[in-house]
């Protein structure tokens, strides 16, 4: 492939994009939603490419964020529910106490499959 575009060019980016096609994006077609640790200060690739994933496969997000966090209005229009958690508190059990209850409030909280 002959691109003046330098990353089109880079063995790496093709690695990754591979991999990306190969694990990621069956994982976010698997999953009923998409949970995203929103990160603080400058742009993420890995969130910006798992959160467009989640936004093409149009499946429900839920954006976490850490106190204080500024968020984009664009984010703010594509997630489905914001939680605010702080991680220096390591209270991960309210954490996922809050993560069911909004799967529940998501209608996700019903097994799929056939009736039994």
């Amino acid at each position: 492939m002959s691109s003046n575009d330098p990353i089109l060019n880079d063995p790496d980016f093709w690695e990754w994009a591979e991999h990306v096609r190969t694990h990621v994006m069956p994982l976010i077609l698997e999953s009923a939603l998409v949970v995203s640790l929103v990160p603080k200060g400058e742009a993420d690739i890995k969130f910006a490419v798992e959160l467009g994933l989640g936004i093409m496969l149009d499946k429900p997000i839920i954006a976490v964020i850490q106190p204080g966090t500024i968020i984009a209005g664009k984010l703010r229009m594509v997630a489905d529910v914001i939680l605010e958690w702080d991680p220096d508190t390591n209270d991960n059990k309210a954490l996922v106490a809050e993560l069911q209850r909004q799967m529940e409030l998501l209608d996700l909280d019903r097994k799929e499959g056939p009736e039994t």
